[in-house]
Protein backbone atom coordinates (compact mmCIF):
# COMPACT_ATOMS: atom_id res chain seq x y z
CA UNK A 1 0.00 0.00 0.00
CA UNK A 2 2.94 2.17 0.75
CA UNK A 3 4.12 1.23 -2.38
CA UNK A 4 0.78 2.13 -4.34
CA UNK A 5 0.44 5.71 -2.36
CA UNK A 6 3.92 6.22 -3.74
CA UNK A 7 3.11 5.31 -7.39
CA UNK A 8 0.21 7.55 -6.94
CA UNK A 9 2.35 10.56 -5.39
CA UNK A 10 4.71 10.03 -8.27
CA UNK A 11 2.51 9.94 -11.03
CA UNK A 12 0.19 12.79 -9.84
CA UNK A 13 2.35 15.49 -9.45
CA UNK A 14 6.02 15.00 -10.01
CA UNK A 15 5.40 13.13 -13.69
CA UNK A 16 3.24 16.07 -15.06
CA UNK A 17 6.00 18.46 -13.93
CA UNK A 18 9.08 16.47 -15.08
CA UNK A 19 7.60 16.38 -18.59
CA UNK A 20 7.26 19.89 -18.59
CA UNK A 21 10.55 20.57 -17.48
CA UNK A 22 11.60 18.64 -20.19
CA UNK A 23 9.92 20.37 -22.69
CA UNK A 24 9.14 18.65 -25.73
CA UNK A 25 6.61 15.44 -24.38
CA UNK A 26 7.91 13.73 -27.65
CA UNK A 27 9.64 10.79 -25.77
CA UNK A 28 6.50 10.08 -24.27
CA UNK A 29 4.01 9.82 -27.34
CA UNK A 30 2.84 6.17 -27.30
CA UNK A 31 2.56 4.48 -31.00
CA UNK A 32 -0.24 2.76 -30.39
CA UNK A 33 -3.15 4.28 -28.38
CA UNK A 34 -6.67 5.07 -28.48
CA UNK A 35 -7.60 8.69 -28.51
CA UNK A 36 -11.93 8.57 -28.67
CA UNK A 37 -14.14 11.29 -28.24
CA UNK A 38 -18.34 10.50 -27.45
CA UNK A 39 -20.21 12.22 -30.57
CA UNK A 40 -23.27 12.58 -28.12
CA UNK A 41 -26.31 12.54 -30.98
CA UNK A 42 -28.83 12.81 -27.66
CA UNK A 43 -30.94 16.33 -27.80
CA UNK A 44 -28.35 17.37 -30.29
CA UNK A 45 -26.17 18.00 -27.48
CA UNK A 46 -23.11 17.55 -29.59
CA UNK A 47 -24.45 17.16 -32.98
CA UNK A 48 -26.46 17.86 -35.02
CA UNK A 49 -27.78 21.92 -34.67
CA UNK A 50 -29.57 21.97 -37.92
CA UNK A 51 -32.59 20.39 -39.23
CA UNK A 52 -32.49 18.14 -42.48
CA UNK A 53 -36.20 19.44 -43.73
CA UNK A 54 -34.82 20.96 -47.19
CA UNK A 55 -31.47 20.37 -49.13
CA UNK A 56 -30.03 22.81 -47.69
CA UNK A 57 -30.73 21.78 -44.40
CA UNK A 58 -28.85 18.39 -45.46
CA UNK A 59 -26.15 20.03 -46.63
CA UNK A 60 -25.60 21.86 -43.34
CA UNK A 61 -26.18 19.04 -40.95
CA UNK A 62 -23.61 17.02 -42.73
CA UNK A 63 -21.41 20.27 -43.25
CA UNK A 64 -21.62 20.49 -38.86
CA UNK A 65 -20.43 16.99 -38.70
CA UNK A 66 -17.60 17.19 -41.21
CA UNK A 67 -16.67 20.40 -39.03
CA UNK A 68 -16.46 17.96 -35.68
CA UNK A 69 -14.27 15.43 -37.33
CA UNK A 70 -11.31 17.66 -39.52
CA UNK A 71 -11.32 18.89 -35.95
CA UNK A 72 -10.56 15.94 -34.33
CA UNK A 73 -8.47 14.89 -37.14
CA UNK A 74 -6.08 17.57 -36.87
CA UNK A 75 -5.41 17.01 -33.15
CA UNK A 76 -4.81 13.25 -34.29
CA UNK A 77 -8.08 11.90 -32.67
CA UNK A 78 -8.51 8.25 -33.70
CA UNK A 79 -11.67 6.89 -32.76
CA UNK A 80 -15.05 8.64 -32.89
CA UNK A 81 -18.11 7.15 -30.45
CA UNK A 82 -21.08 8.07 -32.39
CA UNK A 83 -24.20 7.64 -30.86
CA UNK A 84 -26.13 5.80 -32.87
CA UNK A 85 -29.02 4.53 -30.53
CA UNK A 86 -30.16 7.17 -27.54
CA UNK A 87 -33.99 5.83 -26.44
CA UNK A 88 -35.47 3.41 -28.80
CA UNK A 89 -34.54 5.59 -31.47
CA UNK A 90 -31.55 5.42 -33.91
CA UNK A 91 -29.67 7.43 -36.13
CA UNK A 92 -29.46 4.83 -39.15
CA UNK A 93 -32.37 3.15 -41.55
CA UNK A 94 -33.69 1.14 -39.42
CA UNK A 95 -36.34 -1.89 -39.62
CA UNK A 96 -36.80 -1.69 -36.31
CA UNK A 97 -36.36 1.59 -34.69
CA UNK A 98 -37.61 4.77 -35.90
CA UNK A 99 -35.00 7.97 -36.86
CA UNK A 100 -34.56 10.12 -33.89
CA UNK A 101 -36.95 13.34 -34.06
CA UNK A 102 -33.50 15.43 -33.45
CA UNK A 103 -32.52 14.66 -37.00
CA UNK A 104 -35.77 16.79 -38.66
CA UNK A 105 -37.94 17.82 -35.92
CA UNK A 106 -40.33 14.71 -36.18
CA UNK A 107 -39.94 11.43 -34.55
CA UNK A 108 -39.18 9.02 -37.55
CA UNK A 109 -38.66 11.36 -40.26
CA UNK A 110 -36.65 10.75 -42.66
CA UNK A 111 -33.23 13.37 -42.84
CA UNK A 112 -32.63 12.00 -46.71
CA UNK A 113 -29.47 9.98 -46.07
CA UNK A 114 -27.99 7.61 -43.49
CA UNK A 115 -26.34 10.07 -40.69
CA UNK A 116 -24.79 6.41 -39.68
CA UNK A 117 -23.21 5.78 -43.46
CA UNK A 118 -22.04 9.07 -43.27
CA UNK A 119 -20.03 9.49 -40.64
CA UNK A 120 -18.69 6.15 -40.83
CA UNK A 121 -17.42 7.17 -44.34
CA UNK A 122 -16.07 10.85 -43.12
CA UNK A 123 -14.39 8.59 -40.69
CA UNK A 124 -12.80 6.07 -42.65
CA UNK A 125 -11.70 9.13 -44.85
CA UNK A 126 -9.62 10.65 -41.89
CA UNK A 127 -8.11 7.71 -40.68
CA UNK A 128 -10.05 7.53 -37.50
CA UNK A 129 -12.06 4.54 -35.98
CA UNK A 130 -16.05 5.15 -36.21
CA UNK A 131 -17.64 2.44 -33.23
CA UNK A 132 -21.39 2.77 -32.88
CA UNK A 133 -22.57 3.80 -29.63
CA UNK A 134 -25.30 2.53 -28.15
CA UNK A 135 -27.67 3.13 -25.30
CA UNK A 136 -28.92 -0.28 -24.47
CA UNK A 137 -31.53 -0.17 -21.70
CA UNK A 138 -33.34 2.72 -20.80
CA UNK A 139 -35.89 3.54 -23.43
CA UNK A 140 -36.59 7.29 -22.64
CA UNK A 141 -39.79 8.90 -20.13
CA UNK A 142 -43.28 8.37 -20.62
CA UNK A 143 -43.60 11.54 -22.51
CA UNK A 144 -40.80 9.82 -25.09
CA UNK A 145 -42.07 7.04 -25.25
CA UNK A 146 -45.84 8.18 -26.58
CA UNK A 147 -44.18 10.37 -29.08
CA UNK A 148 -42.47 7.38 -30.59
CA UNK A 149 -46.14 6.09 -30.70
CA UNK A 150 -46.91 2.56 -32.48
CA UNK A 151 -43.14 2.49 -33.32
CA UNK A 152 -41.83 2.34 -29.92
CA UNK A 153 -40.65 -1.03 -28.25
CA UNK A 154 -42.67 -1.01 -25.81
CA UNK A 155 -46.25 -1.13 -27.79
CA UNK A 156 -44.14 -3.64 -30.40
CA UNK A 157 -42.43 -5.94 -27.32
CA UNK A 158 -44.16 -4.95 -24.52
CA UNK A 159 -43.61 -8.29 -22.83
CA UNK A 160 -39.68 -7.40 -22.22
CA UNK A 161 -40.16 -3.56 -21.22
CA UNK A 162 -40.61 -2.38 -17.66
CA UNK A 163 -41.85 1.16 -16.28
CA UNK A 164 -39.89 2.39 -13.21
CA UNK A 165 -40.07 5.75 -11.97
CA UNK A 166 -41.58 7.63 -14.41
CA UNK A 167 -39.24 5.83 -17.27
CA UNK A 168 -39.25 2.83 -19.81
CA UNK A 169 -36.40 0.52 -19.73
CA UNK A 170 -35.89 -3.06 -21.44
CA UNK A 171 -36.11 -5.78 -18.83
CA UNK A 172 -32.76 -7.48 -18.41
CA UNK A 173 -34.13 -10.35 -16.40
CA UNK A 174 -36.08 -11.02 -19.69
CA UNK A 175 -34.36 -13.83 -21.96
CA UNK A 176 -35.68 -12.13 -25.15
CA UNK A 177 -33.90 -8.96 -24.17
CA UNK A 178 -30.54 -10.12 -25.60
CA UNK A 179 -32.09 -11.22 -28.70
CA UNK A 180 -33.62 -7.82 -29.27
CA UNK A 181 -30.45 -5.32 -28.35
CA UNK A 182 -28.70 -8.73 -31.05
CA UNK A 183 -31.50 -7.56 -33.61
CA UNK A 184 -30.22 -3.75 -33.55
CA UNK A 185 -26.63 -5.19 -33.17
CA UNK A 186 -26.98 -7.46 -36.27
CA UNK A 187 -28.36 -4.43 -38.58
CA UNK A 188 -25.82 -2.33 -38.31
CA UNK A 189 -22.46 -4.73 -37.87
CA UNK A 190 -24.37 -6.40 -41.37
CA UNK A 191 -25.19 -3.33 -43.03
CA UNK A 192 -22.79 -0.84 -41.85
CA UNK A 193 -18.45 -0.67 -42.16
CA UNK A 194 -18.31 0.01 -38.66
CA UNK A 195 -14.87 -0.29 -36.57
CA UNK A 196 -17.17 -1.51 -33.00
CA UNK A 197 -19.92 -1.32 -31.28
CA UNK A 198 -20.43 0.29 -28.01
CA UNK A 199 -22.79 -0.03 -25.35
CA UNK A 200 -23.86 2.66 -23.10
CA UNK A 201 -26.09 2.05 -19.88
CA UNK A 202 -25.92 -1.69 -20.03
CA UNK A 203 -26.95 -1.69 -16.93
CA UNK A 204 -29.29 -1.88 -14.18
CA UNK A 205 -30.83 1.71 -12.83
CA UNK A 206 -28.83 2.75 -10.09
CA UNK A 207 -29.65 1.27 -6.48
CA UNK A 208 -33.03 -0.47 -7.83
CA UNK A 209 -33.92 -2.35 -5.43
CA UNK A 210 -37.82 -1.85 -6.73
CA UNK A 211 -37.27 -2.24 -9.80
CA UNK A 212 -40.12 -4.47 -11.49
CA UNK A 213 -38.48 -7.56 -12.10
CA UNK A 214 -40.27 -9.57 -9.41
CA UNK A 215 -41.80 -12.28 -11.55
CA UNK A 216 -38.88 -12.96 -13.47
CA UNK A 217 -36.59 -13.06 -10.92
CA UNK A 218 -38.67 -15.94 -9.09
CA UNK A 219 -39.33 -17.58 -12.45
CA UNK A 220 -35.49 -17.84 -13.43
CA UNK A 221 -33.15 -17.85 -10.50
CA UNK A 222 -33.24 -20.80 -9.85
CA UNK A 223 -31.39 -20.63 -6.34
CA UNK A 224 -29.44 -17.64 -6.74
CA UNK A 225 -29.69 -13.98 -4.97
CA UNK A 226 -31.27 -11.15 -6.49
CA UNK A 227 -28.03 -9.64 -6.88
CA UNK A 228 -26.26 -12.46 -8.50
CA UNK A 229 -28.82 -13.07 -10.66
CA UNK A 230 -29.09 -9.44 -12.08
CA UNK A 231 -25.51 -9.28 -12.34
CA UNK A 232 -25.94 -12.89 -14.32
CA UNK A 233 -28.58 -11.16 -16.75
CA UNK A 234 -25.99 -8.33 -17.88
CA UNK A 235 -23.23 -10.56 -17.93
CA UNK A 236 -25.56 -12.74 -20.06
CA UNK A 237 -26.66 -9.99 -22.43
CA UNK A 238 -23.11 -9.19 -22.46
CA UNK A 239 -22.03 -12.81 -23.42
CA UNK A 240 -24.29 -13.19 -26.21
CA UNK A 241 -23.94 -10.20 -28.12
CA UNK A 242 -20.33 -10.36 -27.90
CA UNK A 243 -20.38 -14.05 -29.31
CA UNK A 244 -22.62 -13.25 -32.09
CA UNK A 245 -20.84 -10.38 -33.26
CA UNK A 246 -17.78 -12.33 -33.24
CA UNK A 247 -19.25 -14.79 -35.68
CA UNK A 248 -20.67 -12.41 -38.10
CA UNK A 249 -17.63 -9.85 -37.99
CA UNK A 250 -14.91 -10.70 -35.75
CA UNK A 251 -12.88 -7.40 -36.24
CA UNK A 252 -15.48 -5.18 -34.84
CA UNK A 253 -14.98 -4.46 -31.55
CA UNK A 254 -17.43 -4.84 -28.83
CA UNK A 255 -16.90 -2.13 -25.86
CA UNK A 256 -19.06 -0.71 -22.54
CA UNK A 257 -18.71 1.98 -21.01
CA UNK A 258 -19.17 1.00 -17.18
CA UNK A 259 -19.46 3.02 -13.65
CA UNK A 260 -16.07 4.73 -13.48
CA UNK A 261 -15.44 2.15 -10.06
CA UNK A 262 -15.89 -1.40 -10.00
CA UNK A 263 -15.92 -1.88 -6.52
CA UNK A 264 -14.31 -0.70 -3.29
CA UNK A 265 -10.65 -1.20 -3.62
CA UNK A 266 -8.66 -2.45 -0.33
CA UNK A 267 -7.63 0.73 0.49
CA UNK A 268 -10.12 3.00 -1.16
CA UNK A 269 -13.98 3.04 -1.21
CA UNK A 270 -16.22 3.76 -4.00
CA UNK A 271 -18.68 5.39 -1.64
CA UNK A 272 -21.58 3.40 -2.27
CA UNK A 273 -21.27 4.10 -6.33
CA UNK A 274 -19.61 1.32 -8.20
CA UNK A 275 -20.36 -0.74 -11.22
CA UNK A 276 -20.74 -4.19 -9.06
CA UNK A 277 -23.13 -3.14 -6.25
CA UNK A 278 -24.85 -0.80 -7.63
CA UNK A 279 -25.93 -1.29 -11.17
CA UNK A 280 -25.00 -5.37 -11.76
CA UNK A 281 -22.12 -4.78 -13.79
CA UNK A 282 -19.49 -7.74 -12.71
CA UNK A 283 -17.30 -6.21 -15.56
CA UNK A 284 -14.42 -7.73 -14.24
CA UNK A 285 -15.68 -10.97 -14.94
CA UNK A 286 -16.68 -9.72 -18.63
CA UNK A 287 -12.58 -9.14 -18.75
CA UNK A 288 -11.83 -12.34 -17.58
CA UNK A 289 -14.09 -14.36 -19.59
CA UNK A 290 -13.04 -12.86 -22.42
CA UNK A 291 -16.56 -10.88 -23.53
CA UNK A 292 -15.36 -7.60 -24.64
CA UNK A 293 -12.56 -5.77 -26.59
CA UNK A 294 -12.40 -2.46 -25.06
CA UNK A 295 -13.97 -1.22 -21.66
CA UNK A 296 -14.84 2.73 -21.38
CA UNK A 297 -15.31 2.97 -17.94
CA UNK A 298 -16.27 6.53 -16.73
CA UNK A 299 -13.98 7.55 -14.49
CA UNK A 300 -15.14 10.83 -13.87
CA UNK A 301 -13.69 11.97 -10.71
CA UNK A 302 -10.46 13.38 -9.19
CA UNK A 303 -7.60 12.38 -6.93
CA UNK A 304 -8.23 9.28 -5.16
CA UNK A 305 -11.32 8.71 -6.44
CA UNK A 306 -9.88 8.52 -9.80
CA UNK A 307 -6.31 7.04 -9.63
CA UNK A 308 -6.38 4.08 -7.47
CA UNK A 309 -9.57 2.88 -9.32
CA UNK A 310 -7.70 3.21 -12.65
CA UNK A 311 -5.15 1.19 -11.03
CA UNK A 312 -8.14 -1.41 -10.60
CA UNK A 313 -9.39 -1.80 -13.71
CA UNK A 314 -5.57 -2.01 -15.41
CA UNK A 315 -4.50 -4.97 -13.09
CA UNK A 316 -7.84 -6.74 -13.91
CA UNK A 317 -7.85 -6.22 -18.13
CA UNK A 318 -6.68 -9.76 -18.99
CA UNK A 319 -4.86 -8.40 -21.51
CA UNK A 320 -8.10 -6.42 -23.19
CA UNK A 321 -7.80 -3.12 -23.58
CA UNK A 322 -8.95 -0.54 -20.40
CA UNK A 323 -9.79 2.83 -22.02
CA UNK A 324 -10.79 5.32 -18.78
CA UNK A 325 -13.37 8.02 -19.70
CA UNK A 326 -12.30 11.46 -19.06
CA UNK A 327 -14.88 13.84 -17.44
CA UNK A 328 -13.71 17.06 -19.42
CA UNK A 329 -17.24 18.67 -19.14
CA UNK A 330 -16.22 19.38 -15.87
CA UNK A 331 -14.09 22.23 -17.22
CA UNK A 332 -17.18 23.51 -17.59
CA UNK A 333 -18.06 26.28 -15.17
CA UNK A 334 -21.28 25.23 -15.16
CA UNK A 335 -20.34 21.91 -14.69
CA UNK A 336 -17.94 21.87 -12.11
CA UNK A 337 -14.98 23.75 -10.65
CA UNK A 338 -12.28 21.32 -12.31
CA UNK A 339 -9.33 23.22 -13.92
CA UNK A 340 -7.28 22.03 -16.92
CA UNK A 341 -4.51 20.35 -14.83
CA UNK A 342 -6.53 17.97 -14.03
CA UNK A 343 -7.17 16.16 -17.10
CA UNK A 344 -3.31 16.84 -17.85
CA UNK A 345 -2.42 14.90 -14.34
CA UNK A 346 -4.63 11.98 -15.31
CA UNK A 347 -3.74 11.78 -18.64
CA UNK A 348 0.21 11.67 -17.94
CA UNK A 349 -1.14 8.98 -15.15
CA UNK A 350 -2.56 6.79 -18.30
CA UNK A 351 0.31 6.54 -20.31
CA UNK A 352 2.73 6.09 -17.16
CA UNK A 353 0.91 2.95 -16.17
CA UNK A 354 0.50 2.27 -20.07
CA UNK A 355 -3.14 1.94 -20.20
CA UNK A 356 -4.62 1.66 -24.11
CA UNK A 357 -5.40 5.33 -24.16
CA UNK A 358 -8.60 7.56 -22.82
CA UNK A 359 -12.03 8.61 -24.07
CA UNK A 360 -12.80 12.17 -24.13
CA UNK A 361 -16.87 13.20 -22.43
CA UNK A 362 -18.16 15.23 -24.66
CA UNK A 363 -17.25 16.07 -28.36
CA UNK A 364 -18.81 19.48 -27.30
CA UNK A 365 -15.84 20.52 -25.15
CA UNK A 366 -13.11 19.77 -27.26
CA UNK A 367 -14.86 21.59 -30.01
CA UNK A 368 -15.67 24.95 -27.49
CA UNK A 369 -12.16 24.70 -26.39
CA UNK A 370 -13.39 24.50 -23.35
CA UNK A 371 -10.41 25.70 -20.82
CA UNK A 372 -7.67 25.33 -23.63
CA UNK A 373 -8.42 21.61 -23.42
CA UNK A 374 -8.47 21.17 -27.26
CA UNK A 375 -4.92 23.33 -27.46
CA UNK A 376 -3.41 21.07 -24.64
CA UNK A 377 -4.41 18.00 -26.51
CA UNK A 378 -3.47 19.31 -29.93
CA UNK A 379 -0.53 20.77 -28.67
CA UNK A 380 1.43 18.47 -26.28
CA UNK A 381 -0.04 15.21 -25.83
CA UNK A 382 -1.56 14.34 -29.23
CA UNK A 383 1.60 16.13 -31.47
CA UNK A 384 1.95 13.26 -33.28
CA UNK A 385 -0.57 10.66 -35.05
CA UNK A 386 -1.15 7.14 -33.15
CA UNK A 387 -2.61 3.69 -34.48
CA UNK A 388 -4.66 1.81 -32.97
CA UNK A 389 -3.88 -0.99 -30.51
CA UNK A 390 -3.90 -4.45 -31.81
CA UNK A 391 -6.46 -7.15 -30.67
CA UNK A 392 -3.84 -10.19 -30.45
CA UNK A 393 -6.91 -12.49 -29.07
CA UNK A 394 -8.62 -12.36 -31.97
CA UNK A 395 -5.72 -12.89 -34.70
CA UNK A 396 -1.90 -12.05 -33.90
CA UNK A 397 -0.77 -12.78 -37.82
CA UNK A 398 0.08 -8.90 -39.33
CA UNK A 399 -0.23 -8.87 -43.36
CA UNK A 400 2.84 -9.86 -46.02
CA UNK A 401 4.82 -6.49 -46.22
CA UNK A 402 3.12 -4.47 -49.44
CA UNK A 403 6.11 -4.37 -51.84
CA UNK A 404 7.72 -2.32 -54.85
CA UNK A 405 7.70 1.41 -52.76
CA UNK A 406 7.64 3.91 -55.95
CA UNK A 407 7.88 7.99 -54.94
CA UNK A 408 7.42 10.61 -57.40
CA UNK A 409 7.44 14.51 -57.45
CA UNK A 410 3.81 16.29 -58.94
CA UNK A 411 3.81 19.63 -59.74
CA UNK A 412 2.25 21.95 -57.35
CA UNK A 413 4.23 20.06 -54.86
CA UNK A 414 2.41 16.68 -54.70
CA UNK A 415 4.37 13.81 -53.80
CA UNK A 416 2.92 10.42 -55.38
CA UNK A 417 3.52 7.30 -53.69
CA UNK A 418 2.61 4.02 -54.82
CA UNK A 419 3.28 0.36 -53.84
CA UNK A 420 1.53 -3.34 -54.64
CA UNK A 421 -0.94 -4.75 -52.16
CA UNK A 422 -0.16 -6.39 -49.48
CA UNK A 423 -2.06 -9.99 -48.47
CA UNK A 424 -3.81 -10.90 -44.85
CA UNK A 425 -4.67 -14.55 -43.65
CA UNK A 426 -8.25 -12.85 -43.27
CA UNK A 427 -9.55 -12.55 -47.24
CA UNK A 428 -12.07 -11.05 -46.06
CA UNK A 429 -10.74 -7.73 -45.57
CA UNK A 430 -7.89 -5.82 -47.67
CA UNK A 431 -5.16 -4.61 -45.32
CA UNK A 432 -5.12 -0.81 -45.35
CA UNK A 433 -1.59 1.44 -45.33
CA UNK A 434 0.11 3.66 -42.98
CA UNK A 435 2.61 5.64 -44.77
CA UNK A 436 5.79 7.01 -43.34
CA UNK A 437 8.24 10.11 -43.96
CA UNK A 438 11.38 10.78 -42.69
CA UNK A 439 14.73 13.03 -43.13
CA UNK A 440 16.59 10.41 -41.86
CA UNK A 441 17.54 6.78 -43.56
CA UNK A 442 16.24 4.44 -43.05
CA UNK A 443 12.72 5.83 -41.97
CA UNK A 444 11.72 4.69 -38.23
CA UNK A 445 8.58 3.23 -37.90
CA UNK A 446 8.44 3.21 -34.17
CA UNK A 447 8.84 6.89 -34.52
CA UNK A 448 4.74 8.40 -34.59
CA UNK A 449 6.05 11.32 -35.72
CA UNK A 450 7.15 9.36 -38.84
CA UNK A 451 3.53 8.59 -39.45
CA UNK A 452 2.17 10.99 -42.57
CA UNK A 453 -1.16 8.84 -43.51
CA UNK A 454 -3.53 6.04 -41.76
CA UNK A 455 -6.06 3.86 -43.05
CA UNK A 456 -5.54 4.56 -46.28
CA UNK A 457 -7.33 2.42 -49.15
CA UNK A 458 -5.85 0.90 -52.18
CA UNK A 459 -1.95 0.86 -53.10
CA UNK A 460 -1.37 4.54 -53.34
CA UNK A 461 -1.53 7.92 -51.46
CA UNK A 462 -0.66 11.57 -52.65
CA UNK A 463 1.29 13.45 -50.13
CA UNK A 464 0.94 16.88 -49.61
CA UNK A 465 3.57 18.82 -47.55
CA UNK A 466 2.04 21.70 -45.64
CA UNK A 467 4.87 23.90 -46.18
CA UNK A 468 7.63 22.76 -49.38
CA UNK A 469 10.37 23.32 -46.79
CA UNK A 470 8.80 20.43 -44.64
CA UNK A 471 9.02 17.75 -47.18
CA UNK A 472 10.27 14.51 -46.26
CA UNK A 473 13.26 12.85 -48.54
CA UNK A 474 12.63 8.98 -47.23
CA UNK A 475 9.63 6.68 -47.47
CA UNK A 476 7.86 3.75 -45.91
CA UNK A 477 4.49 1.96 -45.89
CA UNK A 478 3.21 -1.01 -44.08
CA UNK A 479 -0.04 -2.83 -44.01
CA UNK A 480 -2.36 -3.30 -41.27
CA UNK A 481 -5.50 -5.63 -41.02
CA UNK A 482 -8.58 -4.96 -39.21
CA UNK A 483 -7.54 -6.42 -35.37
CA UNK A 484 -4.51 -3.72 -36.12
CA UNK A 485 -1.41 -6.59 -37.16
CA UNK A 486 1.00 -4.55 -38.59
CA UNK A 487 3.16 -5.99 -40.86
CA UNK A 488 6.92 -4.96 -41.49
CA UNK A 489 7.55 -1.98 -43.93
CA UNK A 490 8.62 -2.08 -47.67
CA UNK A 491 11.55 -0.95 -48.50
CA UNK A 492 12.28 3.00 -47.98
CA UNK A 493 12.05 4.57 -51.14
CA UNK A 494 14.27 8.06 -51.79
CA UNK A 495 12.29 11.16 -52.95
CA UNK A 496 14.93 12.95 -55.84
CA UNK A 497 14.34 15.52 -58.24
CA UNK A 498 11.62 17.40 -55.87
CA UNK A 499 11.33 21.29 -57.48
CA UNK A 500 9.35 23.79 -55.32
Amino acid sequence: MKQLFLILLFTTFLLPLAAQSAGEPTAHLPKHEVRAAWLTTLYGLDWPRSQATTREGVRKQKAELIEILDRLKAANFNTVLFQARTRGDVFYRSKIEPFNSILTGKTGGDPGYDPLAFAIEECHKRGMECHAWMVSIPLGNRKHVASLGKTSVTKRKSAICVPYKQEYFLNPGHPQTKEYLMSLVREIIENYDVDGVHFDYLRYPENALRFPDTYDFRKYANGRNLAQWRRDNITEIIRYIYNKVKLLKPWVKVSTSPIGKYRDTSRYSSRGWNAFHTVYQDVQGWLGEGIQDQIYPMVYFRGNHFYPFVLDWQEQSNGRQVVPGLGIYFLDPSEGDWTLDEIERQMYFIRAHRLAGEAHFRTKYLMDNTQGVYDVLEGRFYIAPALQPAMPWIDNLPPAAPGRLTVAPQTGGYIHLSWTPATDNDTRNAPTYVVYGSNAYPVDTSNPENIIAQRVQGTEHIYAPILPWNTKKYFAVTAVDRCGNESEACSEAELRNFEL
